[in-house]
């Protein structure tokens, strides 16, 4: 093994703070676990006593005896007798909270004590999960006293079955896992521009044309690159009757479906099926690529005739108070050259196309609350004035969360930053496709829903959070769970469990009693607690190498030759400062075994390298790698995505960099590499200017060059120095500006996203 290490900052192995599992592995947590003596042992000889004339509470027994029934293969007898071996289901007004529960276990019998037969519910869940994973003739239940209430009233996860279908069988285990885990709302994405996945009987070519596609193309959309599809036919829909057994099953288990029809944008599909509800003239096919589509519902009488009807069969079959009615990414260009569109601007004295869209959504709202319903919406429905009694769903951000809540509306919390699980989970090369972007299991649990820039009555206006499943690339259940989970098991202990019961060493505790289980049931999951997240930073004294896995346990051991490390490698510090070029890999170990995936760090020094750099412009808070030094580390980042923490991304800005070199050095050139994928609002720059000098702030020459854009996701950027000799190095990134009409994301300020800054 060869050591290329300049030296340790501090010596010793990362001995992570290991734990033990939680005695009471209970996710998520209650608010109080009071250890008592004793045990209660449960077996085909205990009983069950309930309120049997009361449907709902049975509904909770009922599901305890078929889950006992599949776990430890008998149910319980119901009781009214005065058993010594009992598990006791009653209602009681002494529990404050309608979704709270008291769980009592002692000697003898089991009490799950409630205000509301869903407290019961709940309080059977937390039950459940201290059952051993193996089963046997008597399972043995330490004492406990449990006292626990939700933090947030809205508990959700949203599946998007637009772009892949999935069938009912395949809804149902997903709403199992989400019922384990007292999540209580189930949004269902049923339209898109790709598939219409809803049966509505008075239109039948929704089901014979718009929930089929021709083909799907293959990989991410990048604009200029020759599209590939794979040939397939691809769609499918449920029947209402379908539709009516999933809500009844979600119904047994206490969760609300809360079914989105998409509108006014994302309506290719319907469009494709009847064409003059669009404003072209012309019939157009039911989208084959992701993105976002310029053909949304034309604002006329045929469109809204169309969508109240639509909306009266959807409100036959779904009981929940909220219908979702989506609002989100509607580009306008067809609206500004079609007349209809125009002439309802002039007759209702709207400013713009902006004004248009909120006269649509709150057209559609009246016609909701006139039938006792109410609209939730993505959050661009703020735009040209909210609709009155309209709950917005903060997606772009908490921007528009928080101004819907000081505007007096109910708002649920679901930024991409951090709740969005079609993420990339992990950095390792040998991850699934997603759709990009990086958040990881740690960050879904740092979320508090509740935004420091709203007073406390302003925060009331916060129902709760949810985690969204968008499935461009998810084709299957086993991908589906994959991306899921244990990323949605974060997201309910942050809205049930609240702020300041959060522990995340605890909570990856507890999370590991679940994937034991979990592995017992075939449930595929992204178990990344144990693989090695390794950054490479530059501050100006060198470049220096931190190593972690997120359960925060075990030894991280590396070799600095390209090869595995084994138990005898050399331990890494909490920092790691390298002087030298090399493949670097680390490697968690568990009671000396390796333990999780390694992580392979490539460091090729330059003359820039681990010096210090200065920008303009912070970048955004998730594409900020190891922070601005990561374009300093040597390390070159991903061909393919942007979130391997060696891209720092910057919002709509223009970006100017300076760099230190320590002294005056000879300069040959500069090397500079760019994102560029517009099917994500990604762009290269414009141009690019270098200038340089010996003296901090003053800089002489100027070297200017256009940026040129090819096919390639990657573009290379090099300029000539010729030989200059200088300290300070100082280059502009000209943002791309606002991303083009008909482009995915139209209107909005480009991304752009900057690799290593190669200096020879």
């Amino acid at each position: 093994m060869k050591h290329t290490i300049l030296g340790l900052l501090l010596c010793g192995s990362i001995l992570l703070n290991a734990q033990s599992p939680a005695a009471f592995p209970i996710i998520p947590l209650p608010q109080k676990i009071t250890p008592a003596a004793g045990q209660f042992v449960l077996s085909a000889e205990t009983c069950i006593r309930f309120d049997l004339n009361n449907e709902q509470v049975a509904l909770a027994a009922n599901y305890f005896n078929q889950w006992l029934n599949s776990y430890a293969g008998f149910a319980l007898p119901s009781s009214n007798k005065q058993e010594k071996n009992v598990i006791v289901l009653e209602l009681n007004q002494s529990v404050k909270h309608p979704e709270g529960y008291h769980l009592q276990i002692s000697p003898g019998q089991i009490l799950i004590q409630a205000w509301q037969p869903v407290g019961l519910f709940y309080g059977i869940q937390s039950l459940m999960q201290l059952f051993p994973i193996e089963a046997s003739a008597a399972i043995n239940l330490a004492g406990v006293d449990i006292q626990d209430q939700p933090a947030f009233g809205y508990r959700g996860v949203m599946l998007d079955v637009g772009r892949y279908y999935f069938s009912p069988a395949d809804v149902k285990t997903f709403i199992d896992m989400l019922a384990r885990y007292k999540i209580n709302r189930f949004h269902w994405h049923l339209t898109e521009d790709q598939g219409w996945r809803i049966e509505i009987k008075k239109y039948p070519k929704l089901q014979e044309v718009a929930a089929w596609r021709n083909e799907t193309i293959v990989g991410h959309l990048n604009q200029g690159a020759e599209r590939k599809f794979d040939g397939q036919k691809n769609g499918g829909f449920y029947t209402q009757e379908e539709v009516k057994d999933i809500v009844e099953y979600a119904r047994k288990r206490f969760i609300t479906v809360i079914p989105e029809i998409e509108m006014p944008g994302h309506a290719q599909a319907a469009i494709a099926a009847y064409p003059e509800l669009g404003c072209l003239d012309k019939p157009i096919g039911v989208a084959t690529f992701w993105g976002v589509s310029p053909n949304v519902f034309c604002p006329n009488e045929a469109t809204f005739t169309f969508l109240e009807n639509v909306l009266s069969e959807v409100m036959a079959l779904f009981p929940s108070p909220y219908i979702h009615i989506g609002g989100d990414e509607c580009p306008k260009v067809q609206w500004t050259t079609n007349a209809t569109a125009q002439q309802i601007i002039k007759r209702e004295k709207l400013k713009d196309e902006h004004e248009l869209q909120s006269y649509f959504i709150r057209r559609m709202e009246k016609f909701l609350n006139q039938h006792g319903r109410q609209i939730i919406g993505w959050d661009e429905i703020l735009e040209g004035g909210l609709a009155p009694n309209a709950t917005v769903m903060s997606w772009r951000g908490t921007e528009g969360g928080i101004e819907a809540a000081k505007q007096g509306h109910n708002v649920i919390m679901t930024p991409t930053s951090y709740c969005y699980i079609d993420y990339y989970q992990s950095l390792h090369a040998d991850e699934p496709l997603a759709i990009g972007g990086f958040l990881p299991l740690e960050k879904v649990y740092s979320y508090n829903p509740i935004p420091s820039e709203l007073s406390p009555d302003q925060a009331k206006h916060i129902l709760g959070a949810q985690a969204n499943l968008w499935t461009e690339y998810i084709k299957d259940l086993s991908k589906l769970q994959y991306m899921t989970y244990p990323r949605a098991q974060a997201l309910a202990e942050v809205t049930w469990s609240g702020e300041a019961k959060k522990n995340f060493a605890d909570f990856t505790s507890r999370l590991m009693v679940h994937m034991e289980r979990w592995k017992k049931e075939g449930v595929n999951f992204g178990n990344h607690l144990f693989d090695v997240k390794v950054q490479a930073s530059s501050d100006g004294t060198g470049v220096k190498i931190s190593a972690s896995n997120p359960a925060n346990q075990g030894t991280i051991k590396y070799v600095a030759d390209g090869t595995m490390p084994a138990a005898s490698s050399a331990n890494v510090g909490t920092n790691l400062l390298l002087n030298q070029s090399g493949q670097y890999v680390f490697q968690s170990f568990m009671d000396g075994k390796p333990s999780g995936r390694s992580a392979k760090l490539d460091v090729s020094f330059h003359k820039a390298a681990g010096k210090k750099i200065t920008l303009s412009t912070e970048p955004a808070p998730q594409y900020r790698g190891s922070g601005n030094g990561s374009v300093l580390n040597g390390v070159i980042g991903s061909n393919q995505r942007y979130n391997d923490a060696e891209w720092l991304g910057f919002a709509g800005k223009d970006v100017v960099a300076v760099i230190d070199l320590g002294k005056p050095t000879a300069l040959k050139q500069v090397k500079l590499r760019f994102f560029n994928n517009p099917g994500q609002w990604v762009y290269a720059p414009k141009q690019v200017q270098v200038s340089w000098g010996k003296q901090e702030g003053s800089f002489g020459k100027v070297l200017s060059s256009r940026v040129e854009v090819g096919k390639d996701k990657i573009v290379s950027s090099n300029l000539n120095l010729k030989n200059a000799k200088a300290r300070y190095l100082k280059l502009e990134f000209s943002n791309y500006g606002e991303i083009p009409a008909g482009a995915p994301g139209a209107g909005s300020r480009a991304w752009l996203f900057v690799d290593e800054i190669v200096v020879e």
